[in-house]
């Protein structure tokens, strides 16, 4: 079970600017300290750096060309461009032709002693040829946390898919009708057991190891399925009303209440587990935990930004180092039924409240005034849950002007 500080520290954070502020700090110290000791030549060997960085990824970039044009042309590049696609593609796009050519420029303008050493001019060519290479056999190639910034930012991890595939194929289409699902089955299970605000959402259980059960009542014995909500039926795919349904769950506390909701897990963990026990998938333990992160934060931001499903979910995050416990499973569920209680508010007056208004102008001692005071005397508890009161008065501002004629008139 976790609670919102252990969940909020299990979530990765998105990586941040920090690796291009070392960088930069980096090239302002060494800068600065080729400035200090051979300052007549600091452009001249600033415009061969960027010749030498930047001729070695286009000579690559021609290489990754020759294979595309003679291999792939026809199947990955069919109906695009050379221009538009193809060149960018292999990285001989406009920013590192624009770059070279600066170079070239700064350094014909003012590197005239580097132009005539021999050995500069070894340097940068050599330098160029060994850069591709390099990057074919894998040396410089990029790290891991590269990759990974990448596909994150392109949204090109495996938990991406199948976060819009569950979203796409599923929620969207039964989280609208749940509220109706649950009103049609409270009709006709007339129960004792407490149904709040938090039990009319589908509560979505995501483990961090991705090992899921068919049955939940197999991992707590706190938790008994109750029934299925009636079926949605949905033409979907050539299938003629495909069925959609959920299953509502009896969860009792430490005292023995029952609370109904409606609980399932989210079935595309069942294709993160089954990947990591295939060797052919490429995936192991790491890569599962960080992937159903990942499905869990955009799966999230999916839902918050859908106004079809706004309201009508919670996802629970379960941190496996908790399995020790018999009962953490119903604890978790129990918490957020709780927590939904408390946060959510019915902003609506309750009924038979009587609001006397109070810009009464009359005495206390009037019938009127003598009324109100019964009223308010005479009324029920205040309830629980907060309401909204409107005055009818004009806004007063909170102090009143003084004015002192009497200093008024001493500076006249």
């Amino acid at each position: 079970m976790l609670c919102l500080q252990d969940q909020d520290a299990l979530i990765p954070r998105p990586r941040g600017a920090l690796p291009k502020v070392c960088a930069a700090a980096l090239a302002a110290v060494t800068i600065g300290s080729v400035v200090f000791l051979s300052p007549q030549r600091l452009f001249g060997w600033v415009a061969m750096v960027i010749l030498i960085l930047t001729l070695g990824p286009l000579l690559h970039g021609l290489c990754l060309l020759a294979e595309e044009m003679l291999n792939h042309s026809n199947t990955r590049h069919r109906g695009r461009g050379l221009l538009n696609h193809m060149l960018p593609a292999c990285g001989l796009g406009g920013k590192t032709l624009l770059a070279a050519g600066l170079a070239g420029l700064l350094l014909y303008l003012v590197g005239h002693p580097l132009r005539h050493e021999g050995q500069c001019w070894k340097l940068l060519f050599l330098s160029s040829v060994l850069y591709p290479l390099f990057k074919s056999l894998g040396v410089l190639g990029p790290s891991e946390v590269e990759v990974s910034d990448i596909c994150e930012g392109r949204k090109m991890n495996v938990a991406h898919g199948l976060a819009w595939s569950f979203y796409l194929g599923y929620l969207r289409l039964v989280l609208p009708r749940l509220e109706d699902s649950i009103t049609a089955f409270r009709a006709t299970h007339q129960s004792s057991t407490f149904w709040g605000r938090g039990n009319r959402k589908l509560l979505i259980l995501i483990p961090l190891n991705a090992n899921i059960s068919h049955k939940l009542e197999d991992e707590d014995d706190s938790i008994h399925f109750y029934d299925n909500l009636p079926n949605n039926e949905i033409d979907r795919a050539g299938v003629r009303g495909r069925v959609y349904k959920h299953s509502v769950y009896r969860v009792q506390d430490e005292d023995g209440k029952g609370y109904n909701c409606a609980v399932e897990y989210a079935t595309p963990l069942l294709t993160l587990y089954n990947m990591s026990q295939e060797s052919r998938a490429g995936f192991g333990e790491p890569e599962r935990r960080q992937q159903v992160l990942l499905f869990y934060t955009t799966l999230q931001d999916i839902l918050e930004n859908s106004l079809e499903c706004r309201n009508r979910y919670k996802l629970i995050l379960l941190n496996d180092e908790h399995e020790d416990d018999p009962h953490f499973l119903s604890k978790a569920i129990l918490r957020h039924l709780q927590q939904q209680e408390k946060e959510e508010f019915c902003l609506s007056p309750p009924p038979h409240q009587e609001v006397v208004h109070p810009s009464a102008n009359a005495s206390t001692d009037s019938p009127r005034c003598a009324a109100a005071n019964n009223v308010w005397c005479c009324s029920d508890p205040m309830s629980r849950e907060p309401t909204l009161m409107f005055s009818l008065d004009k806004p007063q501002p909170l102090r009143q002007p003084v004015e002192n004629t009497d200093n008024y008139q001493g500076f006249m």
